[in-house]
């Protein structure tokens, strides 16, 4: 067929007799000019001189959108392409109905398509390179298409063309489209005043975009860029050269920011409250000011799900046709073809959406539209639900900070009430909003899908909505089941970590006690009744899975066996598929159913009230009566110099507990004020610290997260002391700040600290103490008794007025001031150094392997280049994932899969069994013998209903077994990570930081238990419904393969970047989301602190910044999502314009085309779903890679040479102890810490073991129990060798009592014997010898009176009293005592030296010495040095030995 402009059937084509605009070809000609023009125009500009003008671009980021109407251009450049589309096909259409081609009809259509897509390219480099000049040959070009295309409307209406011809319509739109293209070009001129004026419009960069830290960029981008998430093409290729990390991510746009957003929620809220002030009985609404605050983008986001739901039935109606248009054309295969007269080319709207082709292209945008729509919608939900959660953080900070101490330590507002509110009620809000458009699209998608249903099928179509609508309910119970389940497995879970917590606060008094078994048994007792709560969470979510795949199975089986039995005419293809469409749409809504220079010490006994009082001057207790008064600084002082640089109404404060910034130690020191090298150094020297931050892997840069316990107490102590001493305030508060430091710290923070450096600063400082022997030095002293002042003033004073209270105190304190000598200085924090040496550097590498691949330990010995870091990191964690399977038991592995596989092979049986008798229907219609009708229908719908019934079943049992699968694994392995944690050497908790432990407990273990099933189950699901409609398809129409492999690529590809860049983001996350829940907890435990120092305005602003750091994370992930989102929904729009294209080409009949298209939709669908899925199922793992990181440790050897049975019932009776030649260290890779000791204690021998800091003391006494490795020599406790022995069986016959007093949670009673083998006399005798008996027979329950986690509502010294009744009950006739009066004052200590020399008087006291005076009344004394004994005797003897070093001690501590 030959070609030609006009065609060659038609003689007059070329006759202009008439007049040239008269001539139909020549006025579609003359609308080839304006395109030419502007393709001629502008492509020099983009290709030739681009590069020249491009760099004169001032700005960091190429988005700068400026120009007036930018977003009105770009949706009228759209509409515009789309009209071209419909010209282009109509022109085609019509073209195909001619005997010659006539390319006048298509040809400029085509032209017009090129030359709107080059106008907005060139449109978008003028705008964001600021050259409004060359803007002028897009006015031009407007004005030309304009004109041409009113001149071909006119002769439309000349020649009488009908509104009802598509053509003439067509043409319409694109007048009118051309038309405000030239208004907004105009309105460009007038605004930026670019020609035809003088002076123009100079316009400055928006600050984010002037700002290089902004790279989330969707607010500034152009419309298209915010459709398809193209900006973020940058991050996610990077992302698998270099991962993401938050300088890649940077900073929120300022309207973004939650200061931004906080002052809008903040006025917004102020409006309500002046609304409701002449209504007392009225409170200001937070919904109504949220709304006024985050209104409009909700609304725009509901507009985009309407629009999205509605282009949604597209697709059913589009399927109708193409089946229906498949049919005709096959039935009138014989019929002959109507070729048109040229002359009168015109098509109708309707003869055009009659034809296949047409509809498959319609398909296609209306997907496209509908996915971009529904992106949108979901993204400005998330944006705005971020923008709410960062104004209600603020909002509910600025409370937290206005709180007084009495609502936390009163339990009006607890830690774990502000953690619910910041972790999760802020978040469900968010989520809220993000479902808010969805509950108001609900009954349009429900009215519109009933309407079209019925439509098509008549009253059969009600019988399969009234299936949905009364199973609706079912589901909708069973989701309220399942959150009453989900609440109830949250309560026991937080009882195991409440319980799981203590332990691990608790592990080395457990194993020294023995009591790992009973602590076990308890957590697993917690776990069992989690277990069984998971199981209904389980059963339920089973049955919600198996709801939402089995109710469009029941209505499709309703529905169509009604009309069977109710139509005289046959199903056709065209409505059963279509009906099948419109049943998936419909089911998913109905399932969304102080004076300068003195210093005041506050002494007293362990209870009396001392921190009460300094809390109460600071203003952080209920006030009953009385006030403190602040004496004024002297205003007329001349000193200038010292008020400038000093605040002189603020306090420093030490508190009594030690409370640290998840921040660096230069952090926690300055604590934000300006950092002063020369007072910084003065101050860590006066506090010892710098040996201790020399031993940090980065210095004083180093952070000392999770609330310092990377580091001992005495060291967390000393940089709380060192934080209140460089502060420059007047006041200094400190609460007890020697009570975890040994005698030489003290002493040197006592001369260095507070005499030297604080006097000669000249500042007030209040020291509550228990250390007696400090008192010379107080300008004034208060001594307190049962919450009263006893006595105050100056020593002197107290000694003239209270002579007995000054004899008493003369008898702690008698120690004569003089300095130490120097060598003793350089030992002093050698066995802290040592344990944060051993707990700091190992604890790097442990991270460090954790967060390793398994294939990368495998590799370690490879060349860490590049290609091998980006494989690793784009490869899949498949031994986890086989781990993780066969944890859950290779039997429901297999049920699983067979019964996965079995129920898609079912559910594709079902759709091709529909697909065969709809056609078959179809081809038997003409058939007379109604007899064989009856039959063959009979026998297609028992067909269908027995499919469709095993199909119901098999979905129930997927879920199940996927469900059951998941709690059997996550049972296995919390069993076997429990076990092998409490069974773990006390070294491994040294090493390895609480928190990283507890985190395998707690978030790991949440993962495992709750969301690896439901991600599992969707990505096998959504897998298999892809492969079967891939499947399915291409057995429909063969040669769609061939359009898949390039589709397969890209598919692959996206995946495959889209998995990296999602991993770091959800990582970047968590890792942001847990600093901020730390800072609320920081901020309410140090409340006192942070309002003493008067850093609350520091404190927001970090809060602030921890809150955008976090939601920059959040939208960077949600952009991915929206990223990978768009891609896969164009993929899926792409195989359904292939497999309608091949179906209809191709087909063998109607049915398998309907069925072929029914299941591109599917894959639309799912597509994405695959790759989500995937991708959280990779970041999920590991959390089972992290458990099995440490099932992978070795647990200490609990068995022994020797039977438990084999040991005598009272052994060790005697107490008789031999130490032979030990040798002892903490791992083989370590030096001994024990150099071959030789002892011998007689039984009842109360010995005392002193010695520096690090000589090897408390290793000795964890060497009793073997809680040290013993690699030579051994210990014979009453003739038995303690290495032979079973762990449990020695552990569980020693007492101890250690330094830090640990309490657990429960009643007096489980305390002081969890073992429950004690008569109540028996422990009431305990109380009684430990003086507690008075204090207990007081509270309510007695015994059972409740003790809270960690006994905070007892004193310390309270707590160590009960830790030696505990000891008492044990009746063990050896004791080891380490370094127990360390942290009581000098009464307390009393008691307890009393308790030990009578009610142990029979026993082997084996005492650890802190103070030396505790062992001068010792049979026998052990003088250590460097894990060897130096000295070896009776007290007396040596202190006879003046130059021995037991006597250099006793008089250092007199």
């Amino acid at each position: 067929m030959r070609l030609a402009f006009c065609g060659n059937d038609n003689a007059s084509a070329y006759n202009i007799s008439a007049g040239v605009l008269r001539n139909v070809c020549f006025v579609d000609a003359l609308n080839l000019v304006p395109h030419v023009f502007l393709l001629f125009i502008t492509f020099p500009i983009l290709f030739i001189g681009w590069g020249s003008q491009s760099s004169k671009v001032q700005i960091h980021h190429n988005t700068w959108l400026h120009f007036p109407g930018h977003n009105l251009r770009w949706i009228l450049t759209f509409t515009l392409l789309f009209v071209h589309v419909c010209e282009i096909a109509e022109g085609i259409v019509s073209d195909t109905q001619m005997k010659s081609r006539h390319l006048h009809l298509f040809l400029p259509a085509i032209m017009g398509f090129v030359a709107a897509t080059v106008s907005i390219v060139y449109y978008h480099n003028i705008e964001t390179s600021n050259f409004p000049k060359l803007l002028l040959a897009l006015f031009l070009y407007w004005i030309m298409a304009f004109v041409t295309k009113t001149i071909k409307l006119v002769r439309y209406c000349q020649d009488g063309v009908p509104f009802s011809q598509l053509r003439f319509c067509i043409t319409g739109i694109m007048v009118i489209l051309y038309g405000l293209l030239m208004a907004v070009e105009i309105n460009v001129i007038r605004v930026r005043r670019y020609v035809f004026f003088m002076n123009p419009q100079k316009v400055k960069p928006p600050e984010d975009l002037q700002d290089l830290g902004v790279r989330f960029l969707q607010p500034f981008v152009n419309l298209l860029s915010k459709a398809t998430y193209w900006w973020m093409n940058t991050l996610i290729i990077s992302a698998h050269k270099k991962p993401v990390d938050l300088k890649a991510i940077g900073k929120l746009p300022i309207a973004m920011r939650a200061l931004t957003n906080y002052v809008c929620l903040k006025e917004a809220y102020e409006e309500q409250k002046k609304k409701v002030e002449d209504h007392p009985n009225r409170s200001p609404s937070i919904w109504l000011a949220m709304y006024s605050a985050f209104g409009r983008p909700i609304l725009l986001s509901s507009t985009f799900r309407y629009l999205a739901d509605l282009l949604g039935f597209a697709g059913p109606l589009c399927i109708s046709g193409i089946v229906q248009g498949f049919q005709n054309t096959t039935n009138n295969t014989n019929a002959t073809e109507k070729v048109k007269d040229p002359s009168n080319s015109y098509l109708s709207s309707e003869e055009f959406l009659r034809n296949v082709y047409v509809l498959a292209v319609l398909l296609f945008l209306a997907l496209i539209l509908q996915r971009t729509f529904l992106q949108a919608s979901y993204y400005v939900t998330t944006e705005t639900g971020i923008n709410l959660r960062g104004a209600l953080l603020a909002m509910i900070y600025n409370k937290i900070l206005r709180l007084s101490t009495s609502n936390l330590s009163m339990g009006e507002m607890t830690l774990g009430q502000i953690n619910n509110l910041v972790a999760i009620e802020t978040n469900q809000l968010m989520w809220f909003l993000f479902l808010c458009p969805n509950l108001w699209a609900m009954p349009v998608q429900i009215i519109m899908g009933v309407i079209l249903l019925y439509n098509l099928l008549g009253v059969s179509a009600l019988v399969g909505a009234a299936v949905i609508v009364l199973l609706a309910p079912i589901q909708y119970f069973i989701a309220t089941k399942l959150a009453e389940a989900q609440k109830s497995t949250l309560d026991y879970s937080t009882e195991r970590l409440k319980k799981t917590n203590e332990i691990l606060k608790g592990i080395k008094l457990l194993k020294l006690y023995a009591w790992e078994h009973i602590f076990c048994t308890s957590v697993e007792e917690t776990r069992m009744k989690e277990l069984t709560s998971l199981k209904t969470f389980a059963l339920h979510t089973s049955l919600s899975i198996f709801m939402n795949a089995a109710i469009p199975i029941a209505a499709v089986l309703a529905t169509f066996v009604t009309y069977a039995y109710t139509n005289d005419k046959p199903l056709q293809p065209a409505q059963a598929f279509a009906s099948l469409s419109l049943f998936h749409i419909l089911v998913t809504p109905l399932f969304l159913l102080s004076t300068v220079g003195q210093m005041t010490m506050i002494v007293g006994q362990v209870g009396c009230g001392k921190s009460s009082l300094l809390l109460a001057i600071l203003g952080e207790m209920q006030t009953l009566e009385g006030k403190v008064h602040w004496s004024n600084v002297n205003e007329t002082e001349p000193s200038f110099e010292a008020s400038r640089s000093r605040n002189r109404y603020s306090v420093a404060y030490a508190a009594q507990k030690p409370w640290l910034l998840n921040a660096t130690v230069e952090e926690n020191i300055i604590f934000g004020s300006p950092f002063n090298k020369q007072r910084y150094k003065a101050v860590t020297d006066a506090c010892s610290l710098q040996p201790d931050i020399d031993l940090l892997p980065f210095g004083d840069q180093t952070e000392i997260g999770e609330r310092g316990i990377n580091l001992s107490g005495g060291q967390r102590q000393r940089i709380c002391v060192a934080r209140a001493l460089y502060q420059n305030t007047n006041i200094v508060f400190l609460d007890d700040p020697f009570s975890a430091l040994d005698i030489h710290l003290s002493d040197h923070l006592m001369q260095e600290g507070i005499l030297k450096f604080l006097q000669e600063d000249k500042r007030t400082l209040v020291l509550v103490t228990h250390k007696l022997q400090y008192l010379p030095h107080a300008d004034w002293i208060i001594a307190m008794k049962d919450g009263m002042v006893l006595r105050e003033g100056t020593l002197k004073d107290i000694q003239n007025k209270d002579v007995e209270l000054y004899e008493h105190w003369k008898t702690l304190m008698n120690r004569q001031d003089q300095e130490l000598e120097k060598d003793m200085e350089a030992d002093q924090t050698t066995l802290e150094r040592k344990t944060l040496r051993r707990a700091m550097y190992p604890r790097e590498s442990k991270s460090q392997l954790e967060d390793e691949d398994e294939e990368e330990e495998e590799e370690e010995d490879e060349d860490d280049n590049m290609s091998t870091v980006l494989r690793l990191r784009t490869k899949m964690p498949w031994k986890t994932c086989w781990r993780y399977l066969t944890s859950g038991g290779f039997f429901l592995l297999f049920l699983m899969i067979f019964s996965k596989l079995l129920k898609h092979s079912v559910i594709v049986a079902i759709d091709y069994s529909l697909a065969t008798w709809t056609s078959m229907d179809n081809a038997n219609e003409a058939k007379n013998a109604d007899e064989d009708k009856s039959t063959e229908k009979t026998y297609h719908v028992a067909v269908f209903s027995i499919l469709s019934g095993a199909g119901i079943v098999l979905c129930l049992i997927t879920s199940l077994t996927v469900e059951w699968m998941g709690l059997t694994a996550a049972k296995n392995l919390h069993h076997n990570l429990l076990n092998k944690i409490i069974l773990g050497p006390i070294r491994f908790f040294d090493m390895t930081p609480l928190g990283l432990i507890l985190n395998r407990f707690s978030a790991d273990t949440n993962i495992i238990d709750q969301h690896i099933p439901p991600t599992l189950e969707s990505l096998t699901r959504s897998t298999l419904l892809c492969l079967s409609a891939i499947g399915m398809i291409s057995y429909a129409t063969p040669w769609f393969l061939v359009a898949l492999v390039p589709l397969g690529i890209a598919f692959y590809f996206i995946q495959k970047y889209f998995r990296v860049a999602s991993k770091d983001l959800q990582e970047l996350d968590d890792s942001t989301q847990l600093p901020l829940l730390c800072h609320f907890s920081e901020t309410a435990e140090g409340l006192t602190t942070i309002r003493a120092f008067g850093h609350e305005a520091r404190f927001k602003q970090r809060m602030l910044e921890l809150t955008d750091t976090n939601n920059i994370a959040y939208l960077f992930l949600s952009a991915a999502n929206r990223w990978l989102e768009v891609r896969t929904d164009y993929l899926g729009a792409c195989i359904v314009l292939t497999a309608a294209v091949t179906s209809i080409t191709e087909g063998p009949h109607s049915g398998f085309v309907g069925l072929g298209l029914l299941y591109a939709l599917t894959i639309t669908n799912y597509l994405n779903w695959v790759v989500r899925n995937l991708a959280d199922l990779e970041v999920q793992m590991g959390a089972v890679k992290k458990v099995h990181s440490f099932l992978n440790m070795e647990s200490e050897n609990y068995e022994g040479y020797l039977d438990p049975s084999q040991v005598p019932k009272d052994w060790p009776q005697e107490g008789e102890i031999k130490i032979e030649n030990l040798c002892v260290r903490y791992e083989n890779n370590l030096k001994p810490v024990l150099k071959h000791v030789k002892a011998y204690i007689k039984p009842g021998q109360k010995v005392g073991i002193c010695g520096r800091t690090g000589s090897g003391k408390s290793s000795l006494s964890l060497a009793f129990f073997r809680m040290v490795d013993i690699f030579d020599g051994r210990i014979v406790i009453d003739g038995i060798d303690i290495s032979k022995l079973p762990l449990h069986t020695l552990r569980s016959r020693l007492s101890i009592i250690l330094q830090d007093p640990i309490l657990f949670s429960g009643s007096i009673r489980f305390n002081l014997d969890p073992e429950c083998k004690c008569t109540d006399d028996r422990l009431w005798e305990a109380l009684e010898i430990a003086q507690l008996k008075n204090m207990v027979k007081s509270l309510p329950g007695g015994l059972d009176a409740m003790v809270t986690e960690g006994g905070e509502n007892f004193s310390v010294g309270q707590r160590q009293l009960f830790c030696l009744a505990r000891a008492f009950v044990r009746k063990s006739s050896i004791l080891i005592m380490d370094e127990a009066t360390a942290s009581i004052d000098m009464a307390t200590e009393n008691i307890l030296q009393k308790v030990v020399m009578t009610a142990f008087a029979d026993r082997t006291v084996v005492t650890i010495a802190h103070r030396v005076h505790t062992i001068l009344t010792a049979d026998l004394v052990i003088v250590m040095k460097r894990g060897n004994i130096l000295e070896y005797d009776t007290p007396e003897n040596l202190l006879s030995q003046e130059d021995g070093i037991f006597a250099s001690f006793v008089r250092a501590d007199m």
